[in-house]
């Protein structure tokens, strides 16, 4: 760690960056930023910076405020957008009290507490999101949403707006370091999916934040709006997912592989899918925490809906994909439920515990579902004991709270802020009366 300072030290000053910008999030997953001159840096390493907590959503009662801010050297990039033409750099932080010790509301604190349960096992985490998102020509609430393109799946639409953005974007990204695998045009007018290379899930969470501001900075360069809000288009099929792919690892080797098994899944990662099917609905409010989450887990809307896994059918909430030719052992699993409007922190932290309790409690994994879950009958689905997902927030808030596993994984602070902020967004949305209300029912009633 030190060496990582030093090297920061050495950056700074041979750069000339004027500011240092500490980022961190908040309980929902909206970034934040403070910004330091670099006289302040070394300071901020050793003793971390002060500010009241009590100013950011979930963080701290006003009479116990204070917290600190600790830059973590091996997240130091410089930013590749100049800002009044002076050189800038961003690190994300850890929040601590001021004893040092690690705060229960910092969501990265989340994150590092769940991993270091899977260390003591012997497991290094690793994901990686398919990040899904929509262009419009604005961002005004009041206006009619203006798409870019009328593209569908993986259209070649070299000459529009949206793809310059995406490629932008890419370029971006590479130069902060964060690699990427694909990129194409979705299947919704406008919809675009970028996908982030495997690494360990910390690392992880720090790219998703970092993907979401940058695909929104690009855009307003060129005059467009980018949103990961799940479903911002009534009359499309599809919303924006993060579908997420997971694996364990002991040291090099695949903790979810074995070359025997005719799936290629060894019994870890059998009780790790089970664990994530068994604790699915309770997880559920955490990986979708909008009330326009819901909109997206609809039947129909090629998002999952019922708790099943299988191999290459995408009707399942968790799929195995099928290898690659010469990469038997890349053996991994995919959590499709999750969207890109999550805390990325908090929903690693969750799908991890969940795993981890299959693992714990020798969880066995039922049969796959051969079928396309979405084709069969409730009677059917009852037959295999397939349950459905949550199809609200309200609901999904219900099972959140009776979840002994979900608290325990998020902390108190966290998991009882996180209820009476989501309680109270659910009761807004009740409250309203919407379009589809006053044209169904004022002509007639």
């Amino acid at each position: 760690m030190e060496r990582q300072q030093d090297y920061v030290l050495r950056t700074v000053e041979e750069r000339g960056v004027r500011l240092i910008r500490l980022w961190f999030t908040d309980v929902l997953g909206q970034l934040k930023s403070v910004a330091i001159t670099p006289a302040e840096l070394e300071n901020g390493f050793e003793e971390g910076m002060w500010f009241d907590g009590s100013a950011i959503d979930g963080f701290s009662r006003v009479q116990e405020s204070d917290v600190l801010a600790r830059p973590d050297p091996n997240t130091f990039e410089l930013l590749p957008w100049a800002e009044d033409d002076e050189n800038s750099a961003r690190m994300f932080c850890d929040i601590e009290n001021l004893d040092g010790t690690p705060f229960e509301g910092d969501p990265r604190q989340v994150l590092k507490r769940n991993l270091d349960r899977a260390h003591e096992r012997g497991f290094t985490f690793f994901c990686a999101p398919e990040m899904e998102f929509f262009y419009f020509g604005h961002g005004d609430p009041e206006r009619e949403l203006v798409p870019l393109d009328s593209g569908s799946y993986f259209d070649l639409t070299t000459a529009d707006v949206a793809s310059d953005l995406r490629k932008r974007t890419i370029h971006m990204l590479e130069g902060m370091g964060i690699p990427i695998e694909y990129s194409f045009h979705e299947d919704s007018p406008s919809q675009h999916e970028i996908d982030l290379r495997y690494t360990d899930a910390l690392t992880m969470a720090d790219n998703v934040m970092t993907f979401r501001l940058v695909v929104r900075e690009i855009a307003l360069e060129q005059g467009a709006y980018a949103t990961f809000m799940p479903k911002p288009l009534q009359n499309v099929k599809q919303g924006s997912g993060m579908h997420t792919h997971l694996s364990l690892f002991e040291g090099d080797t695949n903790a979810f592989h074995d070359p025997d098994d005719e799936y290629k899944l060894s019994k870890v990662g059998r009780s790790f899918i089970a664990g994530l099917l068994v604790h699915a609905r309770e997880i559920t409010a955490v990986t979708n925490q909008l009330v326009n989450s819901y909109k997206r887990l609809i039947p129909g809307s090629e998002a999952p809906v019922h708790v099943s896994w299988a191999r290459n059918n995408r009707s399942a909430l968790v799929r195995v994909p099928l290898a690659k030719a010469g990469k038997e052992s890349s053996t991994r699993i995919e959590y499709r439920a999750p969207d890109p409007a999550c805390n990325p922190y908090l929903a690693f932290s969750v799908m991890l515990a969940a795993g981890l309790k299959g693992l714990e409690e020798g969880y066995e994994l039922g049969p796959e579902a051969a079928a396309n879950v979405f084709e069969l009958t409730d009677e059917e689905r009852a037959a295999e004991g397939i349950t459905g997902l949550p199809q609200s927030l309200a609901e999904a808030l219900d099972e959140m709270e009776k979840s002994e596993l979900v608290a325990e994984a998020l902390g108190e602070h966290i998991f009882e802020w996180f209820l009476r902020n989501k309680r109270s967004e659910w009761a807004d949305y009740k409250a309203q009366v919407t379009p589809f209300e006053l044209a169904r029912y004022l002509p007639s009633w």
